[in-house]
């Protein structure tokens, strides 16, 4: 079954109207039929079982069968604080953190980052990986689409998390599961929380040391060193396994 997004203002009391170029999707790449069944999220969290009534040019209009009660949203808010990576590489994160749950991915600037973005460049990067996220979102049959926000500075990433409930920090030399199983297991339903993730050349001295100062929790990751892409997406997993009941 696919999914679409929809504004609240497209969500009436019996049906849901589809607009702009997921109408060109439905139509013209998905081939869509009256009848078929789709899933159609709206920007509040809800989403909706619905079956095709109209297809026009300009719009498809669904009915709706039923709320999905269910849904697909963890029950914690997770924000991804990612050390921006060379190359491709944010994207292939963004695509996996969102089917893994993530809330919110906010790339970093940190002090072993080789990329950087002037503010030109980050505005078309945030503007692709939007987009990624969104399509993420579709295939995953995510409830929301995670927000990517623009890049910002380490010590402000660390001001962000800092309102956040937990945040971990996974660190090449941190040695230990047992205190990353006990502190992933005292994490409560509903309690918000950080994933702060190092580029490739890690994190900085100075950098672990403000986490340290900011009482974040740094966590192992297993006896193997990965890397900056696969590490947000294995600490996301394991919350998961602990949090998706």
């Amino acid at each position: 079954m696919y999914q679409f997004f929809v504004d609240d203002a497209q969500v009436h009391e019996h049906e849901i109207v589809i607009e702009g170029s997921d109408v060109n999707h439905i139509r013209n790449v998905l081939r869509m039929k009256i009848d078929e069944r789709i899933r159609i999220s709206n920007m509040s969290g809800k989403a909706y079982f619905c079956h095709i009534t109209l297809i026009t040019e300009d719009m498809v209009v669904a009915e709706i069968d039923s709320e999905d009660d269910n849904g697909t949203e963890l029950g914690n808010r997770i924000t991804l604080f990612q050390g921006l990576p060379k190359g491709d590489k944010m994207e292939l994160i963004i695509q996996k953190a969102v089917e893994l749950g993530v809330y919110k991915i906010v790339p970093v600037s940190m002090k072993n980052c080789v990329v950087k973005l002037d503010e030109k460049k980050a505005a078309k990067k945030v503007e692709r990986w939007q987009a990624i996220a969104e399509s993420a979102a579709k295939q995953s049959k995510r409830t929301i689409i995670p927000l990517i926000d623009k890049p910002v500075p380490y010590k402000l990433a660390l001001e962000k998390a800092g309102k956040l409930d937990v945040t971990l920090v996974p660190y090449e030399n941190e040695r230990g599961m047992d205190a990353t199983r006990q502190i992933m297991g005292q994490i409560k339903k509903g309690q918000s929380i950080g994933i702060v993730i190092g580029p490739e050349g890690g994190f900085a001295p100075e950098e672990i040391k403000l986490a340290d100062d900011n009482d974040m929790h740094r966590i192992s990751l297993g006896r193997r060193i990965l890397r900056t892409e696969t590490a947000g997406l294995a600490t996301l997993a394991m919350l998961v396994f602990n949090l998706d009941s």
